[in-house]
C-alpha cells in the first residue's frame, strides 16, 4: 500500500465524510500544518478582527443595487439578508479555529462554512411568507432561490477560502498571511 492510499483510507476510517470531503481534507491539510506553524510562532499574534460583510463584492453590490432602486432598498434593505451570516462566518475564518491541529482546522472550516450555508437557508425562513406575498411565488420557490444563494456561497467558501492562499478572506486570516510554497 502507498502513502497515498494509506492517508486515503486513514482518512476515510477516521470519521463518516463523504468521498469529496475527504478529497478536500488530503488536498488542503498541507496547507493547515503550514497556519499551525504560523499560529504556535510567539512572534506571531492574532491582528484585530475585520469584516467585509459578505465578502466577493456581495455587500458592496447589494449596497450599490440599493442606493440605484428604492423599491429594492424598501423590500430587502441596505445590505444582503444574511450579512449576519456574512459576519459570523468571517469571526470563524479571522480565528481559524480554536484548536490549532491541521485536521481539526480542517473540521472548524468545513464546520463554519457548513453553519454560513444553514443561516442563509435560515433568513429564508424567516422572510418567505413576506417575500412570497410581495413577489406572488410561493414560500417554496422563495426557499429555493434561498437554497441556490447558499449552495453558491458555500461553494465559493469551500473553494476560495482555505489557509496559505494569500487571499484576504482566507482561513486564519487574522495570522500573518502564509502561502503555498512558504
Amino acid at each position: 500500500m502507498t502513502l497515498l492510499q494509506a492517508t486515503i483510507a486513514a482518512v476515510f476510517l477516521a470519521s463518516p465524510i463523504t468521498a469529496q470531503t475527504a478529497i478536500e481534507r488530503i488536498i488542503e491539510l498541507p496547507a493547515h500544518g503550514r497556519l499551525e506553524t504560523l499560529r504556535t510562532d510567539t512572534n506571531n499574534t492574532l491582528a484585530p478582527f475585520e469584516t467585509d460583510g459578505c465578502s466577493g463584492f456581495q455587500s458592496q453590490t447589494w449596497e450599490f443595487i440599493a442606493s440605484q432602486i428604492p423599491s429594492f432598498e424598501t423590500v430587502h434593505g441596505k445590505n444582503p439578508p444574511w450579512e449576519n451570516c456574512c459576519v459570523t462566518h468571517d469571526r470563524a475564518y479571522h480565528i481559524g479555529g480554536f484548536d490549532r491541529t491541521p485536521t481539526a482546522s480542517f473540521d472548524a472550516r468545513l464546520k463554519a462554512d457548513e453553519k454560513l450555508y444553514a443561516c442563509v437557508i435560515q433568513t429564508a425562513s424567516d422572510r418567505d411568507v413576506e417575500l412570497s406575498q410581495t413577489y406572488g411565488m410561493t414560500t417554496q420557490q422563495i426557499k429555493a432561490a434561498y437554497t441556490a444563494i447558499a449552495k453558491t456561497m458555500f461553494l465559493a467558501v469551500r473553494l476560495g477560502g482555505a489557509p496559505c492562499t494569500r487571499l484576504p478572506w482566507r482561513w486564519g486570516y487574522g495570522y500573518e498571511n502564509c502561502g503555498f510554497f512558504d
